[in-house]
Order: structure tokens, then sequence, then C-alpha cells
């Protein structure tokens, strides 16, 4: 049934043809016999149902979807990764470079005795890419090859048609979530920032400037250098948990702010819950977004309101032991003080903070019977929503409009005392100055921000001007812009946390009927379980629970063989995943954008091995009927007929494995949905990139306020961080200007 949504999030293709690609013929005809390896076409005998049948003889190489990929590739691909993938392609669209990568199984007794790679056997073209996900040496040539695996399984599985359908999803026993708009009274119908936002997309070179100037903004035209020059008291990058946080206060002050945003505005009657369209406008690069070796998948948000728009609404707050550090190590005594403790309190208030659920979804159920059944502690997340909400896509915006993310309270106070959003509006640099006045270690000053509007109708540049302003893109693009802008504190872009995370995973089949639902019903995160060390003296990881449509699960799990992944996906709702998250000592950078480098260290391999120990110990308490984890050669087990010796051997052959770029044949891909930390804090330039007030160390008047001012990483959700650090830099900010 076709999905009453808005058009960007909505199935099929918003135009009849493909974007024109720089592939060749020949280098498409090896992507289509690739995927057509990867998924391939299976005989099944006809007792299944039509759907299932369906499902087995269906092929990676039909439904476009090489076509797909190759538009993904192009738009989203780094330049290099393309390069090699192309050569790749063209090595097998030959004779010679088959032989040269896919050794004797290209030999033939006929004439011309080697075959080029789309003209083997399916069988020998499995056997291939079985060889190549195990090579140990050369790596960057099994980086393309699990690339094109993950963008071909993804649009297999995501993407769906005009009518919001892909004819797998029945097969899996996956439903969209439909319920949402009908179900809920609680829904923001209106749109709740419509006083307050400039959508680019709606807009043209004619009728910009008038839109921000009915808004109360001062817009001058240089229409001979194309720039449109905009004065405010305070311009705010990005709109999510800092970004709104900051917006807020600050307009509440009697300051005229204008916030970028370089993701559009939706509201829950928008939302689609289907996840490809959903991917592909909410998060940045799709939800493709990987570090530079491919071994992190990293989910962040691009919409406005940012990741509280998108993130399964956890909402801790910072442990004690954390501020006990930052206040005490770091000597940053906001952490310690009653300013951050009362910010907290306020936050927690005005995004309707609740503590108790009162119905758990499948995967939430499941850990919460197996930590019993093991004497295991369990607590209840809170959540910035009911208690009653039971959304297993919010992760995709909220349908139900319960979810309260900064959009719906904070954006919306902004908006209420004269705040300006525009979307569709991507930062380019700072303007920085020379500083005129006084001294200290501020040798510049910010006086505003170049930006670029992203989409085609509109070709002016922004110059804005604004007596203070405020960085709050994120810990992976605020310092790019930084560095971008000129700044060279050395602490820019480096301390990069991610939160890694290794998933467990155990089938429930539906004849265990204790446990009832679908993997993707019900609130995402509900219960968590801290595992502790021995002497109980520390949290060495937790175990909650994660959002997995079909597409990004498929991505996730190991490529065994066609028939293999066929009949794992056909387990996917009833097939319970446990997350397991560590608070990273190891870290890496981000110094451009899209290039994130990242390092574990010894004791998160411990923590994150420990932590996946206890995930699987849950699962097989819970009565799983198989475990097994995402390690690249199938690691799992039937717990069936097992003794518990057997099964805890197999728990202890648990360890955490490299990244698909390390030399060895069993790898896994770490997942991150937290990234902070990039534009530390710090009591001197010698310590961090700002000061305990958000300020650059080096350019008086521009501040940074997200998640990229945590000293360290928090080992929980951080939302309540980011958005209680942001209350309290954005009122020191208010303060500044006052003396200003």
């Amino acid at each position: 049934m076709k999905r009453d949504c808005h058009p960007l999030l909505r199935g099929g293709r918003r135009c009849n043809k493909y974007t024109p690609h720089i592939l060749s013929s020949a280098e498409m005809e090896s992507l289509s016999s690739i995927c057509e390896a990867l998924l391939p076409p299976l005989q099944l005998d006809s007792t299944k149902s039509k759907t299932v049948q369906h499902f087995w003889k269906a092929s990676g190489s039909q439904f476009s979807i090489p076509h797909e990929i190759a538009e993904i590739l192009i738009k989203r691909a780094l330049k290099e990764a393309l390069i090699l993938l192309r050569v790749i392609l063209w090595l097998l669209s030959t004779r010679l470079g088959t032989l040269l990568l896919c050794g004797t199984l290209c030999l033939s007794k006929k004439w011309p005795f080697i075959n080029s790679f789309s003209n083997l056997s399916l069988d020998n073209r499995e056997k291939v890419l079985q060889k190549w996900f195990k090579h140990r040496f050369l790596t960057p040539i099994r980086l393309v090859f699990i690339y094109i695996k993950v963008l071909c399984f993804f649009v297999f599985f995501s993407q769906c048609d005009d009518n919001g359908e892909n004819p797998a999803w029945e097969a899996i026993g996956y439903q969209v979530d439909s319920d949402g708009i009908t179900t809920t009274s609680n829904v923001h119908r209106e749109r709740p920032l419509e006083k307050g936002i400039v959508e680019a997309m709606k807009e043209s070179n004619l009728s910009l400037p008038k839109s921000l100037i009915e808004k109360g903004l001062e817009v001058a035209i240089d229409s001979k250098n194309n720039t449109l020059n905009i004065k405010c008291d305070v311009v705010i990058v990005g709109s999510g948990c800092g970004g709104g946080v900051a917006a807020s206060i600050l307009a509440s002050s009697g300051l005229k702010v204008l916030v970028l945003e370089k993701g559009n505005y939706f509201t829950p009657n928008d939302y689609s819950s289907l996840e490809g369209p959903s991917l592909n406008e909410l998060y940045e690069l799709g939800g493709t977004f990987a570090s530079r070796d491919g071994k992190m998948a990293i989910l962040t948000g691009t919409t406005v309101g940012g990741g509280s728009a998108v993130n399964w609404a956890a909402s801790i707050r910072t442990p004690d032991f954390v501020l006990e550090e930052w206040g005490k190590d770091h000597k940053l005594s906001l952490f310690s003080s009653h300013e951050y403790l009362s910010a907290m309190d306020m936050v927690c208030k005005r995004i309707g903070v609740t503590d108790k659920c009162i119905e758990e979804g499948l995967q939430n159920q499941v850990l919460r019977k197996g930590c019993k059944n093991l004497g295991l502690p369990v607590d209840y997340v809170p959540r910035n929503s009911s208690e009653r909400h039971y959304c297993g896509s919010c992760n995709y915006g909220c349908t139900r409009g319960e979810k309260q993310g900064t959009e719906v309270t904070w954006l919306v106070d902004a908006v209420d005392h004269g705040a300006v959003i525009l979307t569709g509006t991507k930062a380019e640099r700072f303007i920085l100055g020379k500083k005129n006045k006084g001294g200290g270690v501020r040798r510049k000053k910010c006086l505003g921000v170049m930006a670029n509007v992203v989409t085609n109708n509109i070709t002016w540049r922004l110059k804005v001007e604004a007596k203070v302003t405020v960085s709050a893109c994120g810990a992976l693009f605020t310092p790019p812009l930084m560095i971008s802008s000129g700044l060279k504190n050395k602490h820019i872009g480096k301390n990069l946390h991610l939160h890694p995370v290794l998933m467990s995973w155990g089938y429930f089949p539906d004849s265990n009927s204790e446990l009832k639902g679908k993997c993707y019903e019900g609130g995402i995160i509900t219960s968590v379980h801290k595992v502790v060390s021995e002497d109980y003296s520390k949290v060495k990881a937790i175990v909650e629970t994660p959002a997995l449509g079909p597409g990004a699960l498929s991505t996730l799990i190991p490529w065994v063989s066609g028939l293999d992944f066929k009949d794992r996906m056909l387990k996917y709702s009833r097939t319970v995943h446990l997350i397991t998250i560590i608070r990273d000592m190891g870290c890496g950078e981000v110094r451009s954008e899209g290039r994130v480098h990242y390092e574990l260290d010894e004791s998160d391999k411990e923590n994150i091995r420990d932590g996946v120990k206890q995930a699987l110990r849950i699962l097989i308490a819970a009565g799983a009927v198989e475990v097994g984890t995402h390690r690249s050669d199938g690691h799992r087990i039937e717990c069936n007929g097992k003794n518990e010796k057997e099964l805890e051997r197999f728990v202890e052959s648990v360890y955490a494995t490299e990244g698909l770029m390390s030399h060895e044949e069993k790898w896994s891909i770490y997942s991150s949905a937290h990234q902070m930390g990039s534009c530390r804090m710090g009591m001197s330039e010698k310590e961090g990139a700002v000061d305990e007030n958000g300020m650059s160390w080096e350019a008086e008047g521009l501040f940074v306020c997200d998640a990229s001012l945590l000293p360290t990483a928090i080992g929980v959700n951080p939302m309540i961080t980011i958005q209680s650090t942001a209350y309290c830099v954005a009122k020191r900010i208010a303060a500044f200007l006052k003396i200003e």
C-alpha cells in the first residue's frame, strides 16, 4: 500500500532514468557478475510459500541493483577507493586480469581456455569470492569485494518501489511500521518550526533573500560576488543535540540566532519508516559512512534535529565516575559543579525523560530473560519518550511523534524566540580576522562563516557575519571545518572516540511462544546490562539492543556462501541481536571530511571481548537455539544437543578480531553510533582545542558546542551528556556577549 509521507522519504526512484555514471559497460558486466555470485538464484522445493520461493530465485544482478550500486559509488565512495574498484572490475572483464585475480578457477579445456569473470560458472564465481574474503595479504582487493557485497545487500534489502514495498520483506518476515501516525494522538501534525524555518529546497535565487528578511534577518545582496551578506548576533552550524540546545538558550537570551543545517526538515507526518529512503535522507552518506580502512561502520544523522531525530531514545545521565575523572584528572571544574548537575536536570525535564517501559519488544525481552536466568542485574534505560512508547523504527524518525528530539523541543523554543533555521546549507569555512585589542593566547577573532546552499536551485554563496559563531556539526565535521578555516591547534581532529560496537545474535524460532514479537518491534533500547570486572570495581562494557533493518543487518552478516546467506536472512524476524558497547581508551582522528582513522587499544579489545562473551551467555540462557557473532567465518553454534561445557567452549573462543584490512583470515566490521572528543575541552591550548567555556584557544568568538567537546568517551549513550554540556556552554556564550 502506498504510504503518505514526504516525497524524499517514500519508495521508488525520483526520476525514471539512472544518473549517468563513469563505469564502462565492461565494468558494469563484472559488477553484475559479482552481485549474482553474492546473491545467486537458487532452486527450492515447491512446498515453501510463493514469496519464499521468489526469494530463493532472486538474484543480485536483478532489479537494477548493479546500477543502484554504481550510483552510490559515484556519489559517496572515496576517490582512491573508486579508482581501485574500477581497476578490479576492469581486470575481471579481461581474461588475463581474471587469471591474475582468480587463478586456475578461470581455466577451461575449451577455447579460449581462459574465461573472464562474467563467463565463469556461478559456482566458480562463488569460490573466487570465498577465497578473496579470506585473503590475508592483498587486503585492498579484499576490501573492494567486501564493499561491493555491502552495497549489493544493502540495496537489495532496503530499497522499495513506489508503493513502499520490497518483494524480499514478506519472505524474511519483515513488515514496515505503518501504525505510527494513525494510532497515536500525540503527533505533531503541524510543522512546529514553521515560523522560523527557511527550506532551501523550496526557495530560489529570487525568493531566498526575501524569505530571510521576512524572518527578521538583515540581508544585503552582493551581485558582483554572487553573495548574500547576512548579519545576526549568533550563527550556529548544526541543529542536533548541541546546536539545538545552544539555539534555544541564546535565542531566549534575546539574541538573533541563525542556525545553518545541511539536512532537510521533516515532521512525524513526513516520516515513512522505509529503511532505504530514510537512511538516504536522514544519515550522512545514506548510512554507508565508514572509516578509511572499512573497519568501522559509522552512523551519524544529517537532518534538522541531527542525531536526536534518528537516535534510539536512550537518555542516560553522565556516569558519576566520568564526571569525577573529568573534574579531577582533566581539571575541568564544570563537570564537578552544581551548574552541570542542574543542567542535566533541566535537559531531562525539557525532553521528557521517563525511567520505565510498560511493554518491551522481543530483543529487550530476551536481554531481560537471559540476565534473569543467569542471576545478572539488568536495568531499564531512561528514554525521551513516554513509558508506553512502542516504536521500533525511531531510527528512521519517530512517526508517532513521541520521541522528544531537538526538532520538537529546543529548536521549537528557539524559533519561538525569533531564531531562524536555514536548511540545505553547508558551512564552508569560518571567517577569521586579526584580533584588534587585548592580550591573551587568542590572536584571531571569528567574524562569521561562509556557507553554500547544497540544492541546485540556488547559486548564492552565503556570508554570515555574527558576533559569535558556534560550531555544532558533530565530532566528525567540526574538526574538518576548523582545519579548513586555518586553525592549527594540535588537538583539533585528534582524540576521536567512537564507542565501538560488536554484535552477538541468537535465533528464537516462532515456536518459542514465551518470547513474543519480531526483532524490529517495540522500543529499540529499553534494557541494559553492565558487564563489570571480576572485583566489580569498573564497568568493562554495556550490553544493549540495536535497531537493525533488513538492509543494515544484511551488510553485517558474514557471507560464507549464497545459500548460507539467504538461509540466515530467512530467519531475520526472530533473530535477536545484542550489542556490546565499550568506553574506548584508544582513539582516532578526523582531519578532513569523510576520512576517519581509528584504532582500538589492548584494553578496548579485552573489554569488548568480555562483553561479547557475556552477551552470548545471555542469549543462550534466554533459550536461543543457535547463537553466533558477525566474525567473517560465520562463527556460530547450534545450542540444542550441546552440553554446558561445549557451549562455554564456544563462548570462550570469542576474541576481538581486527578489521578487514588486517592481514588476518578472520575479521569483523565494528559499528559506531556515538562519536565524540575530537575538539576536546582543555585548561590550556596544550591540553585541548577549546577552553572550559567552549571557546577556541585560537579564535575569539568561535565556540564549539557538540560531542567533540567531551574530554573522553563516556561509555553510555551520550545524548544527555552532549545536551547538558551544550546547555552550560550556551549560558556562558550568553554571558560572554553581555560582557562584549
